[in-house]
């Protein structure tokens, strides 16, 4: 796979977001753009743990499935889930049917509403600096940084699950606290499309 790809539209992307519609319509819309709202980054803080040990274009293609299962990712819902919840979600075959994983979902709902300042303030703290400017290679890009190996530590302190330093970073990718585009590629950067300048 090359880092940034031409597809049929014309339009320069990281090359694994030209590999699939499915990728290319996340790439396009949703992966790197800021996203806030505790219920929003809980539905990708559990997807994020799911995907682990799998491809993600599994769970970009369960994921209506998972969104039904587990009531649009409603934390205060979630966080109430008991175990005949747990065993009907094991018997969905929408969704990735993995005990640990499930359960840590509903563990991590539970310490998603015991946050004082809610879920979305906690992870956007541990967000870095922008960076100067896009890495030019795939080669650039870490799995993990200091700040998701903190953000990690923090959510372990706090009772999450499942959550660890490369699964943290992956969510700051998707959910926009790094830009990990690469030069080239079509997507704005966040402070263009905030107004905020290229």
């Amino acid at each position: 796979m090359t880092d940034l790809v031409t597809g049929p539209d014309g339009l320069p992307r990281c090359g694994w977001g030209a590999s699939t519609p499915d990728y290319a319509a996340y790439h396009d819309t949703e992966w790197g753009r800021p996203l806030r709202g505790d219920d929003a980054l809980f539905e990708r803080l559990t997807l994020e743990a799911f995907q682990s040990g799998l491809s993600w274009l599994t769970i970009l293609r369960k994921r209506p499935a998972f969104r039904l299962a587990f009531d649009d990712f409603r934390i205060e819902r979630v966080a109430r889930y008991d175990e005949a919840d747990v065993t009907r979600l094991l018997a969905d075959a929408g969704i990735v049917r993995n005990r640990a994983k499930i359960e840590a979902a509903v563990a991590n709902a539970r310490a998603a509403l015991a946050l004082p300042d809610g879920l979305s303030a906690l992870l956007w703290s541990y967000a870095p600096p922008p960076r100067p400017a896009r890495p030019g290679s795939f080669a650039q890009v870490p799995a993990l940084t200091p700040e998701s190996t903190a953000l990690a530590k923090a959510l372990k302190k706090q009772g999450f699950r499942f959550v660890g330093p490369t699964t943290a970073y992956a969510l700051m990718q998707a959910t926009g606290m790094v830009d990990d585009h690469v030069a080239g590629c079509h997507v704005a950067a966040a402070g263009a499309r905030d107004g905020m300048g290229a």
